[in-house]
């Protein structure tokens, strides 16, 4: 077990490296990136040290989780951030193959339910469940 101020320092160590990239985008036809469907990683809540983070496509499609002890670790551990998780990538690959463009959506937004193309997706992804 490792200490509050440990977690934080080893925190702000990894956003210094990975917080300031942009979003993964695989584009292999040269389509304007606008014209790309997303795939949504977000915060989906948890307990402190357990949050849930969850990876949803533009057409609802659940493309994997991960359990963070910190929002800040989110978007590289699911794969949002450019050049993280190539083997996440793999699968995201497969299911859009004429590309996509990765965004992450903090807690505070998925709570407020204040992403329209978030919220789309959520919507398509229940609407799809028996």
């Amino acid at each position: 077990m490792t200490t509050r101020a440990a977690a934080m320092e080893y925190e702000a160590e990894h956003l210094s490296a990975w917080g300031g990239r942009p979003f993964a985008v695989f584009n292999p036809h040269g389509k304007p990136v606008e014209e790309l469907p997303f795939i949504y990683g977000f915060n989906n809540g948890g307990s402190p040290g357990w949050l849930s983070g969850v990876l949803l496509a533009d057409d609802g499609t659940h493309l994997g989780g991960h359990v963070c002890s910190a929002e800040g670790y989110m978007p590289h551990d699911l794969g949002c951030v450019e050049g993280s998780r190539p083997d996440r990538h793999g699968d995201f690959q497969k299911h859009y193959p004429d590309g996509y463009r990765m965004e992450f959506v903090g807690l505070e937004k998925v709570k407020a339910r204040a992403h329209a193309g978030l919220e789309a997706a959520f919507a398509k992804n229940q609407a799809s469940r028996p």
